[in-house]
């Protein structure tokens, strides 16, 4: 029997409706995916996700979930800590969606790879998350308070929560 998929967070969950609205303006981008959890549960609701990853075996993974429940996630092997960012077009994505991930120089790319519209979904560890004494601990890994908004000044906040993690949902301006 296999194991049941893990569950998304609350703040995924509770943005499912804006993520549908935004998917309309093209497919979604699941950055630093994993094994996919959030790339699966975007293709559970019918919206096309595109899975990018650095690891193989992750991605293979994800790729043996989809299949049989014919989900549409699609993985890209990609190392998103390099010069080269996103290997996608700017501005083809309804959505981006980056959870527990964090590589600062690669917030211009998130932002451009948006559609005009298009929604940006971004939940990672802050430096308060070192009080629980396991997950990271290094200060590259960790957000400073209120940094997260701040990566993304091009963009319009619609709600910004922090704590252990930092969670945003910020909209890309249409032209």
């Amino acid at each position: 029997m296999a194991a049941p998929e893990p569950e998304p967070s609350p703040f995924f969950r509770a943005h499912t409706g804006a993520l549908r609205e935004a998917a309309r303006l093209g497919p979604v981008l699941d950055l630093a995916c994993g094994e996919g959890r959030y790339a699966l549960a975007t293709a559970a609701l019918g919206i096309p996700c595109v899975a990018m990853d650095r690891s193989a075996p992750a991605l293979r993974s994800l790729a043996g979930r989809a299949r049989p429940r014919a989900l549409p996630a699609w993985p890209v092997r990609a190392d998103l800590e390099t010069p080269h960012g996103i290997p996608a077009r700017p501005g083809v994505f309804g959505a981006v969606l980056v959870f527990r991930f964090l590589y600062r120089p690669l917030a211009p790319a998130i932002a451009d790879a948006l559609r005009p519209g298009g929604l940006l979904l971004y939940e990672t560890f802050t430096h308060r998350q070192r009080e629980l004494g396991q997950g990271p601990v290094n200060p590259a890994f960790l957000l400073d308070e209120g940094e997260l908004p701040r990566l993304f000044p091009g963009l319009e906040v619609l709600c910004y929560e922090e704590g252990l993690l930092a969670s945003l949902a910020a909209r890309k301006p249409r032209i």
